[in-house]
Protein backbone atom coordinates (compact mmCIF):
# COMPACT_ATOMS: atom_id res chain seq x y z
CA UNK A 1 0.00 0.00 0.00
CA UNK A 2 2.71 2.53 0.89
CA UNK A 3 4.47 1.45 -1.93
CA UNK A 4 1.75 2.37 -4.47
CA UNK A 5 1.14 5.46 -2.80
CA UNK A 6 4.51 6.40 -3.32
CA UNK A 7 4.12 5.37 -6.79
CA UNK A 8 1.45 7.78 -7.54
CA UNK A 9 3.18 10.57 -6.06
CA UNK A 10 6.73 10.05 -8.11
CA UNK A 11 5.80 8.49 -11.64
CA UNK A 12 4.14 10.30 -13.57
CA UNK A 13 3.03 13.70 -14.77
CA UNK A 14 -0.93 12.46 -12.85
CA UNK A 15 0.95 12.31 -9.56
CA UNK A 16 1.89 16.32 -9.87
CA UNK A 17 -2.17 17.30 -9.59
CA UNK A 18 -2.84 14.25 -7.44
CA UNK A 19 -0.70 15.23 -4.90
CA UNK A 20 0.63 18.38 -4.02
CA UNK A 21 3.54 19.07 -1.93
CA UNK A 22 3.38 19.49 1.96
CA UNK A 23 3.47 23.05 2.79
CA UNK A 24 3.80 23.67 6.51
CA UNK A 25 1.35 26.28 8.02
CA UNK A 26 2.67 28.94 10.48
CA UNK A 27 0.23 28.57 13.35
CA UNK A 28 1.44 30.26 16.35
CA UNK A 29 1.80 29.24 19.53
CA UNK A 30 -1.63 27.45 20.18
CA UNK A 31 -3.23 25.06 18.12
CA UNK A 32 -6.47 25.68 16.64
CA UNK A 33 -9.65 22.89 17.49
CA UNK A 34 -10.67 22.06 14.25
CA UNK A 35 -14.65 21.05 14.09
CA UNK A 36 -16.10 19.17 10.68
CA UNK A 37 -20.30 19.73 10.43
CA UNK A 38 -21.24 17.00 8.39
CA UNK A 39 -24.82 16.85 6.63
CA UNK A 40 -26.06 14.15 5.03
CA UNK A 41 -26.59 14.05 1.09
CA UNK A 42 -26.52 17.70 0.65
CA UNK A 43 -25.64 19.91 -2.84
CA UNK A 44 -24.94 23.52 -2.81
CA UNK A 45 -28.84 23.96 -2.81
CA UNK A 46 -28.07 26.74 -0.57
CA UNK A 47 -28.44 30.34 -0.72
CA UNK A 48 -25.19 30.97 -0.61
CA UNK A 49 -24.24 28.95 -3.68
CA UNK A 50 -27.27 31.33 -5.30
CA UNK A 51 -30.09 28.40 -5.19
CA UNK A 52 -33.72 30.66 -4.58
CA UNK A 53 -36.33 29.45 -2.76
CA UNK A 54 -34.39 27.98 0.12
CA UNK A 55 -33.45 29.80 3.89
CA UNK A 56 -30.41 28.90 4.94
CA UNK A 57 -29.05 32.25 6.68
CA UNK A 58 -26.98 30.26 9.52
CA UNK A 59 -24.85 28.63 7.21
CA UNK A 60 -24.75 31.77 4.87
CA UNK A 61 -23.59 33.59 7.54
CA UNK A 62 -20.77 30.98 8.24
CA UNK A 63 -20.30 31.14 4.29
CA UNK A 64 -19.78 35.24 4.83
CA UNK A 65 -17.27 34.95 7.47
CA UNK A 66 -14.58 32.97 5.50
CA UNK A 67 -14.17 30.60 2.04
CA UNK A 68 -16.85 29.45 -0.07
CA UNK A 69 -15.80 26.27 -2.62
CA UNK A 70 -17.30 26.71 -5.77
CA UNK A 71 -16.15 23.00 -7.26
CA UNK A 72 -16.07 20.94 -4.10
CA UNK A 73 -16.27 17.48 -4.86
CA UNK A 74 -16.56 13.92 -2.80
CA UNK A 75 -15.09 10.97 -3.79
CA UNK A 76 -18.15 8.41 -4.29
CA UNK A 77 -21.72 9.54 -4.48
CA UNK A 78 -23.01 7.34 -1.40
CA UNK A 79 -21.94 8.11 2.22
CA UNK A 80 -20.29 4.45 3.08
CA UNK A 81 -17.55 4.55 0.72
CA UNK A 82 -17.37 8.36 0.78
CA UNK A 83 -16.89 8.78 4.73
CA UNK A 84 -14.22 5.85 4.21
CA UNK A 85 -12.35 8.28 1.79
CA UNK A 86 -12.80 11.24 4.19
CA UNK A 87 -11.53 9.69 7.44
CA UNK A 88 -8.33 8.25 5.98
CA UNK A 89 -7.69 10.44 3.61
CA UNK A 90 -7.04 7.72 0.89
CA UNK A 91 -9.52 6.94 -2.29
CA UNK A 92 -11.95 4.11 -1.04
CA UNK A 93 -11.17 2.04 -3.86
CA UNK A 94 -7.27 1.71 -2.99
CA UNK A 95 -8.48 0.87 0.92
CA UNK A 96 -10.86 -1.84 -0.70
CA UNK A 97 -13.93 0.07 1.39
CA UNK A 98 -15.58 1.21 -1.97
CA UNK A 99 -18.77 -1.21 -1.80
CA UNK A 100 -21.27 0.51 0.22
CA UNK A 101 -22.17 -1.06 3.54
CA UNK A 102 -20.19 -5.00 3.53
CA UNK A 103 -21.39 -7.48 6.12
CA UNK A 104 -17.70 -8.26 6.95
CA UNK A 105 -15.68 -5.44 7.97
CA UNK A 106 -11.76 -5.67 7.47
CA UNK A 107 -9.01 -3.69 8.92
CA UNK A 108 -7.57 -0.95 6.72
CA UNK A 109 -4.33 -1.94 4.96
CA UNK A 110 -1.15 -1.09 6.34
CA UNK A 111 0.46 1.27 6.71
CA UNK A 112 -3.46 3.58 6.55
CA UNK A 113 -4.94 4.56 9.81
CA UNK A 114 -7.92 6.52 10.31
CA UNK A 115 -7.83 10.86 10.82
CA UNK A 116 -8.72 10.80 14.45
CA UNK A 117 -5.80 8.13 15.56
CA UNK A 118 -3.35 10.77 14.02
CA UNK A 119 -5.10 13.58 15.56
CA UNK A 120 -5.03 12.19 18.82
CA UNK A 121 -0.94 11.11 18.60
CA UNK A 122 -1.00 15.24 18.16
CA UNK A 123 -2.42 15.88 21.33
CA UNK A 124 -5.70 16.36 20.22
CA UNK A 125 -8.94 15.29 21.93
CA UNK A 126 -11.18 13.43 19.43
CA UNK A 127 -15.04 13.29 19.52
CA UNK A 128 -17.84 12.60 17.24
CA UNK A 129 -21.33 13.79 17.90
CA UNK A 130 -24.29 13.72 16.39
CA UNK A 131 -26.31 17.02 16.06
CA UNK A 132 -28.16 17.58 19.17
CA UNK A 133 -24.62 17.53 20.60
CA UNK A 134 -25.76 14.84 23.30
CA UNK A 135 -24.79 11.21 21.79
CA UNK A 136 -22.48 9.88 19.54
CA UNK A 137 -22.37 10.65 15.60
CA UNK A 138 -22.41 8.40 13.14
CA UNK A 139 -19.56 7.08 11.17
CA UNK A 140 -20.73 4.12 8.58
CA UNK A 141 -16.93 3.24 7.76
CA UNK A 142 -16.57 0.37 5.44
CA UNK A 143 -13.72 -0.85 7.43
CA UNK A 144 -13.15 -2.71 11.19
CA UNK A 145 -12.84 0.39 13.61
CA UNK A 146 -10.42 0.46 16.39
CA UNK A 147 -12.71 0.27 19.72
CA UNK A 148 -11.03 3.67 20.94
CA UNK A 149 -11.04 5.57 17.53
CA UNK A 150 -12.83 8.58 19.39
CA UNK A 151 -11.99 9.95 22.88
CA UNK A 152 -15.94 10.69 23.74
CA UNK A 153 -18.78 11.86 22.10
CA UNK A 154 -18.00 15.63 23.20
CA UNK A 155 -15.54 17.50 23.63
CA UNK A 156 -16.51 19.02 26.97
CA UNK A 157 -14.09 16.24 28.31
CA UNK A 158 -11.05 17.18 27.37
CA UNK A 159 -8.44 18.15 29.39
CA UNK A 160 -8.02 21.71 30.34
CA UNK A 161 -6.42 23.45 27.34
CA UNK A 162 -6.57 20.89 25.28
CA UNK A 163 -6.85 21.33 21.88
CA UNK A 164 -10.09 19.38 20.16
CA UNK A 165 -11.30 17.76 16.87
CA UNK A 166 -14.58 17.22 16.90
CA UNK A 167 -17.34 15.84 14.11
CA UNK A 168 -20.67 16.78 14.03
CA UNK A 169 -22.85 14.97 12.24
CA UNK A 170 -26.24 15.66 10.72
CA UNK A 171 -28.70 13.47 9.54
CA UNK A 172 -30.68 16.48 7.18
CA UNK A 173 -31.36 16.47 4.51
CA UNK A 174 -31.46 12.71 4.19
CA UNK A 175 -34.72 10.83 3.64
CA UNK A 176 -36.86 10.59 4.98
CA UNK A 177 -37.83 14.26 4.43
CA UNK A 178 -39.90 16.67 6.69
CA UNK A 179 -43.29 17.58 5.47
CA UNK A 180 -43.64 21.30 4.22
CA UNK A 181 -46.68 23.21 4.24
CA UNK A 182 -49.08 22.35 1.00
CA UNK A 183 -48.08 25.69 -0.67
CA UNK A 184 -44.52 25.26 -1.20
CA UNK A 185 -44.79 22.51 -3.60
CA UNK A 186 -46.30 25.19 -6.01
CA UNK A 187 -43.58 27.55 -5.68
CA UNK A 188 -41.58 28.69 -8.61
CA UNK A 189 -38.44 26.63 -7.58
CA UNK A 190 -35.98 25.36 -10.12
CA UNK A 191 -36.06 21.40 -10.99
CA UNK A 192 -33.16 20.16 -12.88
CA UNK A 193 -34.35 19.33 -16.66
CA UNK A 194 -33.51 15.65 -16.14
CA UNK A 195 -36.11 14.85 -13.88
CA UNK A 196 -40.31 15.31 -15.01
CA UNK A 197 -41.97 18.50 -14.04
CA UNK A 198 -44.60 16.58 -12.20
CA UNK A 199 -46.76 17.59 -9.13
CA UNK A 200 -45.46 14.19 -7.00
CA UNK A 201 -41.83 15.17 -7.99
CA UNK A 202 -42.56 18.81 -7.19
CA UNK A 203 -44.04 17.87 -3.69
CA UNK A 204 -41.02 15.75 -2.97
CA UNK A 205 -38.54 18.65 -3.84
CA UNK A 206 -40.73 20.71 -1.80
CA UNK A 207 -39.96 18.57 1.44
CA UNK A 208 -36.45 18.19 0.41
CA UNK A 209 -35.94 21.82 0.60
CA UNK A 210 -37.78 22.25 4.22
CA UNK A 211 -35.51 19.44 5.16
CA UNK A 212 -32.25 21.74 3.99
CA UNK A 213 -33.68 24.10 6.21
CA UNK A 214 -33.56 21.89 9.19
CA UNK A 215 -30.45 20.95 8.52
CA UNK A 216 -29.61 25.20 8.35
CA UNK A 217 -31.42 25.19 12.11
CA UNK A 218 -28.84 23.01 13.33
CA UNK A 219 -25.97 24.66 11.92
CA UNK A 220 -27.05 27.66 14.04
CA UNK A 221 -27.14 25.35 17.02
CA UNK A 222 -23.56 24.42 16.52
CA UNK A 223 -22.48 27.90 15.61
CA UNK A 224 -24.31 29.36 18.75
CA UNK A 225 -22.80 27.33 21.28
CA UNK A 226 -18.91 27.64 19.87
CA UNK A 227 -19.59 31.51 20.21
CA UNK A 228 -21.25 31.20 23.80
CA UNK A 229 -18.44 29.03 24.98
CA UNK A 230 -15.65 31.37 23.24
CA UNK A 231 -14.25 29.22 20.56
CA UNK A 232 -15.28 30.42 17.76
CA UNK A 233 -12.11 32.89 17.35
CA UNK A 234 -9.52 29.62 18.17
CA UNK A 235 -11.62 27.26 16.09
CA UNK A 236 -11.44 26.28 12.19
CA UNK A 237 -15.00 24.82 11.27
CA UNK A 238 -15.51 22.93 7.92
CA UNK A 239 -18.95 22.59 6.47
CA UNK A 240 -19.75 20.43 3.33
CA UNK A 241 -22.07 17.44 2.47
CA UNK A 242 -20.64 14.22 2.18
CA UNK A 243 -22.07 13.57 -1.48
CA UNK A 244 -24.64 15.37 -3.64
CA UNK A 245 -28.76 15.29 -2.47
CA UNK A 246 -30.91 12.43 -2.18
CA UNK A 247 -32.72 12.20 -5.34
CA UNK A 248 -32.96 9.22 -8.27
CA UNK A 249 -30.38 10.84 -10.46
CA UNK A 250 -28.28 12.55 -7.93
CA UNK A 251 -27.10 10.06 -5.02
CA UNK A 252 -25.23 7.08 -6.06
CA UNK A 253 -24.26 8.52 -9.33
CA UNK A 254 -20.97 10.30 -10.74
CA UNK A 255 -23.45 13.17 -12.45
CA UNK A 256 -22.67 16.45 -10.58
CA UNK A 257 -25.78 16.17 -8.69
CA UNK A 258 -24.19 13.32 -7.08
CA UNK A 259 -20.57 14.50 -5.89
CA UNK A 260 -20.48 18.44 -6.12
CA UNK A 261 -20.90 19.14 -2.65
CA UNK A 262 -21.29 22.77 -0.65
CA UNK A 263 -17.84 23.22 0.97
CA UNK A 264 -17.22 26.04 3.42
CA UNK A 265 -14.15 27.01 5.67
CA UNK A 266 -14.29 29.36 8.39
CA UNK A 267 -10.88 30.33 10.45
CA UNK A 268 -11.13 33.87 12.00
CA UNK A 269 -8.21 35.89 11.41
CA UNK A 270 -6.75 33.71 9.45
CA UNK A 271 -9.32 33.47 6.38
CA UNK A 272 -10.46 36.80 5.04
CA UNK A 273 -13.99 37.07 5.44
CA UNK A 274 -16.42 36.34 1.83
CA UNK A 275 -13.01 34.93 0.64
CA UNK A 276 -14.89 32.90 -2.49
CA UNK A 277 -12.24 29.97 -4.20
CA UNK A 278 -13.21 28.63 -7.65
CA UNK A 279 -10.05 25.96 -7.45
CA UNK A 280 -11.09 22.60 -7.86
CA UNK A 281 -10.76 20.21 -5.29
CA UNK A 282 -11.55 16.72 -3.76
CA UNK A 283 -13.46 16.33 -0.17
CA UNK A 284 -10.80 14.47 0.75
CA UNK A 285 -8.70 17.22 0.97
CA UNK A 286 -10.25 18.25 4.18
CA UNK A 287 -8.31 15.82 5.46
CA UNK A 288 -5.23 16.83 5.27
CA UNK A 289 -6.06 20.40 5.89
CA UNK A 290 -7.03 18.81 9.38
CA UNK A 291 -4.01 17.41 9.59
CA UNK A 292 -1.76 19.95 9.15
CA UNK A 293 -3.80 23.01 11.17
CA UNK A 294 -2.73 20.28 14.15
CA UNK A 295 0.79 20.71 13.49
CA UNK A 296 1.43 17.06 11.84
CA UNK A 297 3.15 15.98 8.69
CA UNK A 298 0.85 14.69 6.19
CA UNK A 299 1.78 10.93 5.53
CA UNK A 300 3.52 9.97 2.24
CA UNK A 301 0.57 7.17 1.86
CA UNK A 302 -2.37 9.81 1.57
CA UNK A 303 -4.04 10.78 -1.43
CA UNK A 304 -5.05 14.32 0.65
CA UNK A 305 -3.77 17.86 -0.03
CA UNK A 306 -3.87 20.84 2.16
CA UNK A 307 -6.16 23.43 0.76
CA UNK A 308 -4.13 26.01 3.26
CA UNK A 309 -0.79 25.26 1.86
CA UNK A 310 0.58 28.47 0.13
CA UNK A 311 1.48 26.70 -3.05
CA UNK A 312 -1.75 25.21 -3.21
CA UNK A 313 -3.87 26.31 -6.49
CA UNK A 314 -6.75 23.45 -6.69
CA UNK A 315 -6.35 19.97 -8.18
CA UNK A 316 -6.03 19.99 -12.43
CA UNK A 317 -8.76 17.09 -11.66
CA UNK A 318 -10.85 15.17 -9.37
CA UNK A 319 -11.62 11.14 -9.54
CA UNK A 320 -15.01 9.72 -8.16
CA UNK A 321 -16.56 6.36 -8.16
CA UNK A 322 -19.16 4.32 -7.53
CA UNK A 323 -19.45 0.66 -6.88
CA UNK A 324 -22.34 -2.04 -5.12
CA UNK A 325 -25.10 -0.34 -3.31
CA UNK A 326 -27.02 -2.39 -1.59
CA UNK A 327 -28.26 -5.18 -3.83
CA UNK A 328 -27.37 -3.19 -7.19
CA UNK A 329 -24.36 -4.19 -8.23
CA UNK A 330 -22.42 -2.00 -10.27
CA UNK A 331 -19.09 -0.40 -11.12
CA UNK A 332 -18.40 3.36 -12.30
CA UNK A 333 -15.52 5.58 -12.66
CA UNK A 334 -15.64 9.28 -13.41
CA UNK A 335 -12.73 11.65 -14.19
CA UNK A 336 -14.09 15.60 -14.00
CA UNK A 337 -12.00 18.80 -14.93
CA UNK A 338 -13.64 22.36 -14.26
CA UNK A 339 -14.62 22.15 -17.96
CA UNK A 340 -15.12 18.23 -18.72
CA UNK A 341 -16.20 15.03 -17.12
CA UNK A 342 -15.35 11.66 -18.69
CA UNK A 343 -17.54 8.61 -17.00
CA UNK A 344 -16.84 4.81 -17.59
CA UNK A 345 -20.05 2.48 -17.26
CA UNK A 346 -18.29 -1.12 -16.58
CA UNK A 347 -21.97 -2.74 -17.05
CA UNK A 348 -23.05 -1.08 -19.79
CA UNK A 349 -25.29 -3.99 -20.95
CA UNK A 350 -27.29 -2.98 -17.10
CA UNK A 351 -30.11 -0.33 -17.91
CA UNK A 352 -29.42 3.40 -15.16
CA UNK A 353 -32.77 2.40 -14.00
CA UNK A 354 -31.49 -1.21 -12.84
CA UNK A 355 -33.65 -2.59 -9.82
CA UNK A 356 -32.76 -0.44 -6.66
CA UNK A 357 -33.96 -1.63 -4.07
CA UNK A 358 -33.26 1.50 -1.51
CA UNK A 359 -34.47 4.03 -4.70
CA UNK A 360 -37.32 2.18 -5.59
CA UNK A 361 -38.48 2.42 -1.81
CA UNK A 362 -37.48 6.22 -1.00
CA UNK A 363 -37.59 7.81 -4.24
CA UNK A 364 -41.15 9.19 -5.62
CA UNK A 365 -39.35 9.79 -8.64
CA UNK A 366 -38.57 6.31 -9.67
CA UNK A 367 -42.88 5.71 -9.02
CA UNK A 368 -43.12 8.55 -11.22
CA UNK A 369 -40.92 8.38 -14.62
CA UNK A 370 -41.95 4.82 -15.18
CA UNK A 371 -45.35 5.58 -14.80
CA UNK A 372 -45.14 8.32 -17.60
CA UNK A 373 -42.88 5.88 -19.45
CA UNK A 374 -45.97 3.22 -19.33
CA UNK A 375 -47.72 5.97 -20.95
CA UNK A 376 -45.35 7.00 -23.48
CA UNK A 377 -44.95 10.44 -22.14
CA UNK A 378 -41.45 10.03 -21.24
CA UNK A 379 -39.46 12.11 -23.21
CA UNK A 380 -36.25 14.56 -23.37
CA UNK A 381 -34.01 15.03 -20.98
CA UNK A 382 -35.75 13.02 -18.20
CA UNK A 383 -35.72 9.72 -20.79
CA UNK A 384 -32.09 9.42 -20.96
CA UNK A 385 -31.96 7.44 -17.63
CA UNK A 386 -34.57 5.38 -18.59
CA UNK A 387 -32.95 3.94 -22.11
CA UNK A 388 -32.74 0.21 -21.90
CA UNK A 389 -28.82 0.49 -21.91
CA UNK A 390 -26.04 2.85 -20.95
CA UNK A 391 -23.29 3.89 -23.04
CA UNK A 392 -19.74 2.10 -21.70
CA UNK A 393 -18.20 5.68 -21.88
CA UNK A 394 -19.54 9.19 -21.80
CA UNK A 395 -18.14 12.73 -22.06
CA UNK A 396 -19.59 15.99 -20.75
CA UNK A 397 -18.87 19.74 -21.89
CA UNK A 398 -20.04 21.03 -18.24
CA UNK A 399 -19.42 24.73 -19.59
CA UNK A 400 -22.33 23.81 -22.49
CA UNK A 401 -24.34 21.07 -20.47
CA UNK A 402 -23.71 21.62 -16.63
CA UNK A 403 -26.59 19.35 -16.47
CA UNK A 404 -24.66 16.46 -18.41
CA UNK A 405 -27.63 15.33 -21.19
CA UNK A 406 -25.45 15.39 -24.37
CA UNK A 407 -23.38 12.52 -24.55
CA UNK A 408 -20.34 13.57 -26.60
CA UNK A 409 -18.05 10.37 -26.16
CA UNK A 410 -18.64 9.37 -29.97
CA UNK A 411 -18.56 12.93 -31.52
CA UNK A 412 -15.22 13.51 -33.98
CA UNK A 413 -14.70 17.51 -32.36
CA UNK A 414 -14.19 15.83 -29.38
CA UNK A 415 -12.08 12.87 -29.89
CA UNK A 416 -8.80 14.38 -28.45
CA UNK A 417 -9.77 15.06 -25.67
CA UNK A 418 -12.32 11.69 -25.06
CA UNK A 419 -8.76 9.98 -25.44
CA UNK A 420 -7.33 12.04 -22.99
CA UNK A 421 -9.61 11.18 -20.59
CA UNK A 422 -9.99 7.19 -21.18
CA UNK A 423 -5.78 7.19 -21.10
CA UNK A 424 -6.26 9.10 -17.44
CA UNK A 425 -8.73 7.30 -15.80
CA UNK A 426 -6.72 3.90 -17.26
CA UNK A 427 -3.36 5.68 -15.37
CA UNK A 428 -5.32 6.45 -12.45
CA UNK A 429 -7.15 2.99 -11.94
CA UNK A 430 -3.44 1.62 -11.82
CA UNK A 431 -1.77 3.71 -9.93
CA UNK A 432 -4.06 3.62 -7.32
CA UNK A 433 -4.77 0.07 -7.50
CA UNK A 434 -8.37 0.00 -7.91
CA UNK A 435 -10.01 -2.73 -6.15
CA UNK A 436 -13.29 -2.49 -8.16
CA UNK A 437 -13.06 -5.69 -9.98
CA UNK A 438 -12.02 -7.56 -6.80
CA UNK A 439 -15.40 -10.16 -5.89
CA UNK A 440 -16.92 -9.38 -2.68
CA UNK A 441 -16.96 -12.58 -0.30
CA UNK A 442 -20.21 -11.16 1.33
CA UNK A 443 -22.43 -10.58 -1.98
CA UNK A 444 -24.43 -13.28 -1.25
CA UNK A 445 -25.30 -12.03 2.36
CA UNK A 446 -25.38 -8.43 1.33
CA UNK A 447 -28.18 -8.61 -1.35
CA UNK A 448 -30.06 -11.24 0.14
CA UNK A 449 -30.95 -9.05 3.00
CA UNK A 450 -31.37 -6.06 1.15
CA UNK A 451 -34.24 -8.46 -0.95
CA UNK A 452 -35.50 -9.44 2.16
CA UNK A 453 -35.99 -5.92 3.80
CA UNK A 454 -37.50 -4.86 0.29
CA UNK A 455 -40.00 -7.35 -0.44
CA UNK A 456 -41.05 -6.91 3.88
CA UNK A 457 -41.56 -3.04 3.08
CA UNK A 458 -43.36 -3.27 0.07
CA UNK A 459 -46.05 -5.73 1.56
CA UNK A 460 -46.56 -3.35 4.22
CA UNK A 461 -47.25 -0.95 1.71
CA UNK A 462 -49.55 -3.36 0.01
CA UNK A 463 -48.10 -3.33 -3.24
CA UNK A 464 -46.61 -5.83 -5.22
CA UNK A 465 -42.49 -6.38 -5.42
CA UNK A 466 -42.56 -6.26 -8.71
CA UNK A 467 -43.26 -2.78 -9.18
CA UNK A 468 -47.23 -1.89 -10.86
CA UNK A 469 -46.78 1.92 -11.50
CA UNK A 470 -50.55 3.31 -11.26
CA UNK A 471 -51.09 1.49 -7.76
CA UNK A 472 -47.56 2.48 -6.51
CA UNK A 473 -48.05 5.82 -7.89
CA UNK A 474 -50.91 5.83 -6.31
CA UNK A 475 -49.54 5.43 -2.80
CA UNK A 476 -47.38 7.87 -3.36
CA UNK A 477 -50.55 10.54 -4.10
CA UNK A 478 -51.79 9.49 -0.81
CA UNK A 479 -48.58 9.47 0.89
CA UNK A 480 -48.42 13.22 0.06
CA UNK A 481 -52.22 14.08 0.50
CA UNK A 482 -53.17 14.25 -2.90
CA UNK A 483 -55.94 12.89 -4.86
CA UNK A 484 -55.10 9.50 -6.00
CA UNK A 485 -54.98 10.33 -9.75
CA UNK A 486 -53.03 8.98 -12.54
CA UNK A 487 -52.18 11.75 -14.56
CA UNK A 488 -48.92 14.15 -15.09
Amino acid sequence: MKDRIALVRTSSPLAVFLIGVVTAISLGEERPNVVWIVADDLSPDLQCYGYEGVATPHIDQLSSQGRRYTQAFATSPVCSPSRSALITGVYQTSTGTHQHRTSQKKPLPEPVQPLPVLMREAGYFVCNLGSDMKRTGKEDYNFATPESLYDAADWSARKKGQPFFAQIQIHEPHRDFIRADQDRRFEDFALPSYYPDHPVIRADWANYLATVEVLDQKVGKILDRLEREGLSDNTVVFFFGDHGRPHYRDKQWLYDGGIRVPLLLRWPANIQAGEISKALVSLIDVTATTLRLAGAEIPTWMDSQDLLAKDFSGREMIVAARDRCGSTVDRIRCVRTDRFKYIRNFYPDRPYAQHSNYKELQYPGMTVARFLKQQGKLEGGPAIFWAKHRPEEELYDLRKDPEELKNLASDPAYVDTFLRFRNTLNEWMEQTADQGEVAESDLAEVTEASDRWYENVMKKRGLSPQIEPVPYLHWWQQRFGMEPISKP
